[in-house]
């Protein structure tokens, strides 16, 4: 069998299995690569020597634990421990939208050579109480943390209010760093996660109070005990009919994920930056120009081909999904292929997941 005959197959092999990661909308990790203890090293890129709290909101299962115990609100009361989160008109869960999205942030942030630490390993168990995770961003000394979450209005559809927005916290909070940090620094990643939001074509929110895509409030547990600056993302209202089905879908998380991590990279771009570390005898400068932003764009690239990969997702068959694909022209299969396979190289460490 000749190279290319090989590189085909093997190419075919790996386009079905990341049609079936990706297009379900579900990022089904292995427990090997969940596993927190060995992350993987950063590479060099714009956002080397950087950290990221990412934190998908909620959890796949309280088993175990409480979700009404008391903890620190951060304001001298208690709130619950956590919440079970929303579902969208769609039937698909918050926490599992939330954790979608989180996994492609992730993976467009390393590949930009930043470390990313997860809130939690999976969408099957447990999160932590809302204080415990603000207390694991504030350990991390992560230079930004970004908390994600999908709203809910109503109990059932709600076509009337929709869009996206940023919770910032009621200032001033008993904790002084916290007023600090937020009042400034917070505030600044907050701002840029807005305007990346509202480039990427999303509409601030036309409800709650909500001025130009932010919200204040006090009651948010998650910033107001947040030592580090905080973004607290309500990416959409799963109420809406609209918002549900995209924030429900493989383009949707994509096309969420590039805003989130856009936004990241543009208030990075503004904040100072670490010192780099010193070098050792003999030891180089690496080269700068790593190309990573190519990584990046295959995430605005896997959005712009949504709709087919839904239509691959409804595929019945991996022969039904090659002739959709095939169907295409050689052009838009590379794209798919480009694009997707960047995408689970990323998510899976430059591994693929056999």
């Amino acid at each position: 069998m000749s190279v290319v005959s090989s590189r085909r197959r093997a190419l075919g092999w790996v386009s079905a299995g990341a049609v079936g990661v990706l297009a379900a909308g579900t990022f089904a990790v292995s427990p090997a690569a969940a596993e927190p203890a060995t992350p993987a090293a950063p590479s060099s890129g714009s956002l080397s020597g950087r950290t990221v709290f990412l934190d998908p909101g909620h959890q796949g299962s309280a088993a175990g634990h409480s979700l009404t115990k008391q903890v620190s609100d951060g304001r001298g009361g208690t709130k619950d421990c956590q919440t079970s989160g929303a579902t969208a008109v769609t039937g698909k869960k918050e926490h599992t939208i939330n954790w979608d999205v989180a996994q492609l942030v992730k993976a467009g942030l390393e590949a930009e050579g930043a470390k990313v630490v997860l809130s939690r390993q999976d969408d099957t168990g447990w999160g932590g109480c809302v204080d415990e995770r603000a207390e694991a961003a504030n350990q991390s000394k992560a230079d930004v943390a970004v908390s994600l979450h999908a709203d809910s209005t109503s109990g059932g559809a709600d076509q009337s209010k929709s869009g996206f927005h940023m919770i910032v916290p009621t200032l001033p909070v008993p904790d002084a760093t916290v007023t600090s940090v937020q009042a400034g620094k917070g505030r600044a990643a907050s701002e840029a996660m807005r305007d990346s939001f509202k480039r990427a074509g999303f509409k601030p929110a036309n409800y709650a109070g909500v001025k130009d895509g932010i919200q204040q409030r006090p009651d948010i547990a998650a910033v107001n005990l947040t030592r580090v600056p905080a973004v607290f993302v309500e990416m959409g209202n799963l109420s809406n009919p609209t918002e549900a089905k995209e924030l429900s879908s493989a383009k949707g998380s994509a096309a969420y994920a590039l805003a989130v991590t856009n936004g990241v990279k543009s208030y990075l771009s503004t904040a100072p930056a670490p010192a780099p570390a010193p070098l050792a005898p003999g030891e180089v400068t690496p080269d700068a120009d790593t190309g990573t932003d190519g990584e990046i764009e295959d995430l605005a690239a896997l959005a712009a081909v949504g709709p087919l990969i839904e239509q691959l997702a409804g595929a019945k068959s991996l022969d039904e999904a090659t002739t959709l694909l095939l169907a295409q022209g050689s052009d838009v299969s590379a794209q798919v292929l480009k694009a997707m396979l960047a995408i689970v190289y990323a998510v899976f460490g430059g591994k693929l997941p056999v």
